[in-house]
Parts: structure tokens; C-alpha cells; sequence
């Protein structure tokens, strides 16, 4: 793995849940592009919990081994003080941070009625404040360095799903947190422009250990397909390019379009039950609306 291009080179990242599979995928990629990479697993099992492994170890390996610069961090990044220092380890090792990539996540698959409260807390925990706790840290700092004037070109990528766009049966918690993720991106966007910072996420289509159990797999696109985008999104050249949701897969990439106003009818008074059956019907009928840019 050498260094293919000075696209990254002298910025500093952090991918989250870096052990495996996509996030793997990022941090090599990453690093390959010259960004010193903070390499992030919490070594749990696809549902959640501990094996006691350290694969984040076995891929700074294969980053330095490469040439490049890396160290591990083992933080549950879903507990607000681990995330903190892990922002923190990556600017004391480094020197400062210009790219977030957030995707570490698990699933426990159930169907809405079939769903414990456990099951629920833990899969949103994982994806939705897992994502929120590095943020508000990382954005803290940017912020920070805005207003001292040392305004930096930060990168946010955030990972959502088509599960979490379009839905997905059977995957009730695992589609709510992938949308929160997907909001989540919006508002940030829009709240840390002002500081040189753009937030996108991706919707990743891949062959991994989370899809394996739930699909066949057999024509998926493998996980490194994904990273040549994040590469790009998480460069100085992508300033322009925020608050979007991406789609990957394989050699296709979508800009998904998000809830939009579609038809409407305006009584001009409050409405009457009876009148709102047949109103509805009307308006669903009309169709979509012409789409706008996502998050227009």
C-alpha cells in the first residue's frame, strides 16, 4: 500500500469501528492517500458483544507497514468521555484532526414485534449517539480552532443505509438509527459550516459481516468500493460539497433525495375529519412533487 496521491497528505483522521470490513476498507484507503489515521475498534461481535480481539491493531499494522502512520485506539465511542479522548489522542498524537469518518455499528435483526427494549437501546446506542458523541467532541474542536483563527478544512462522513433511506423489513431499529443518522448529517451540516467544517454521509452497499447473515451477498460490491469516495469527501477539494447523502454501490454512486414538500391543499381553515379521507386520497394520488437537491 503506497501512497497514491497527495490528496490527504498532512491531515490527520479518525475512523471509527476501523477493525473490519468497511471501515477497514476507509482506513487504509485513508492512509494510502497520505492522512495519519487514527484506527478505532471496540472488538465486538457483530451483534454487540466483547470478543476481546484487537483487530484495529492488526490494521495499524498494515498501514505502517506500508509507510504510513497510524495508532490504535479501542474506545466505545457511543460513551460520551471515551469519545472525547479519542478526538483528543488524535490531536496530541498528531498534532490536530481534519477528518471524522463514523461507522463503527452492529445489528440485532428482529421484526417490530419481536424486538426487546435491550435490543432497541443497543443498536441505537451503537449507530446514533455513536455518531453523535464523536461530532459534538471533534465539532468542539473545530470550533474552537475557527474562532482562534486557525480555521481548518474539516471532513465529516458520516455512514448511513438504504435501509435507514428506503426502509428495510426485519431491520426496525437498525432502518430508525440509520435515518436518525441520516437527520443527524443535515443539521450538522448546516450548524458547522460556519466553522470550515461540511458533513455528508454515505450509504454504503457492501459484502460484510453485517449484510452476510441478511442478504445474499453473492453480488455485492466488496467494501473497498466504498472508500475512493470517502477519500474524496474527506479532501480539502470537497469544501463545496455538504449536507448530502450518498449512495454507493460497487461503480454506481446516487445522491439520495430526501422528505421533501410534495402536492399540498390549503383549506385556509382548520380542517373538518370527514373532509381529510378524501382530500388525502386527492393529493396521493397527484404524485411526487419535482425533487430538489437533497436537503434543499
Amino acid at each position: 500500500m503506497n501512497t497514491v496521491s497527495k490528496l490527504l497528505e498532512g491531515r490527520v483522521a479518525i475512523v471509527t469501528g476501523a477493525g473490519r470490513g468497511i471501515g477497514r476498507a476507509h482506513a487504509l484507503e485513508l492512509a494510502r492517500h497520505g492522512a495519519a489515521v487514527v484506527v478505532n475498534d471496540f472488538g465486538v461481535s457483530l451483534s454487540g458483544e466483547g470478543t476481546g480481539e484487537s483487530p484495529a491493531e492488526t490494521v495499524v499494522a498494515e498501514i505502517e507497514a506500508a509507510g504510513g502512520r497510524a495508532v490504535v485506539n479501542g474506545a466505545d465511542v457511543a460513551d460520551f468521555e471515551q469519545a472525547a479522548a479519542m478526538v483528543e489522542q488524535a490531536i496530541t498524537t498528531y498534532g490536530g484532526l481534519d477528518i471524522l469518518v463514523n461507522n463503527a455499528g452492529f445489528v440485532r435483526d428482529r421484526m417490530l414485534v419481536n424486538t426487546s427494549e435491550e435490543e432497541w437501546d443497543a443498536v441505537i446506542r451503537v449507530h446514533l449517539k455513536g455518531h453523535f458523541a464523536p461530532l459534538r467532541h471533534a465539532g468542539a474542536y473545530w470550533r474552537a480552532e475557527a474562532k482562534a483563527g486557525r480555521q481548518r478544512a474539516a471532513r465529516v462522513i458520516n455512514t448511513s443505509s438504504g435501509a435507514g433511506l428506503q426502509g428495510s423489513v426485519g431491520q426496525t431499529t437498525y432502518s430508525a438509527a440509520k435515518a436518525g443518522i441520516a437527520g443527524l448529517t443535515l443539521v450538522a451540516a448546516q450548524e458547522m459550516g460556519r466553522y470550515g467544517v461540511t458533513v455528508n454521509a454515505i450509504a454504503p452497499v457492501a459484502r460484510t459481516r453485517m449484510t452476510e447473515g441478511a442478504f445474499d451477498t453473492s453480488a455485492m460490491a466488496v467494501p473497498e468500493d466504498n472508500s475512493p469516495i470517502v477519500a474524496w469527501l474527506a479532501s480539502v477539494d470537497a469544501g463545496e460539497v455538504t449536507g448530502r447523502v450518498i449512495e454507493i454501490d460497487g461503480g454506481q454512486v446516487t445522491v439520495e433525495l430526501g422528505w421533501r414538500h410534495g402536492p399540498a391543499l390549503d383549506l385556509g381553515r382548520r380542517w373538518e375529519a370527514a373532509e381529510v379521507g378524501p382530500a388525502l386520497r386527492e393529493l396521493l394520488a397527484a404524485g411526487p412533487a419535482p425533487e430538489p437537491v437533497y436537503g434543499a
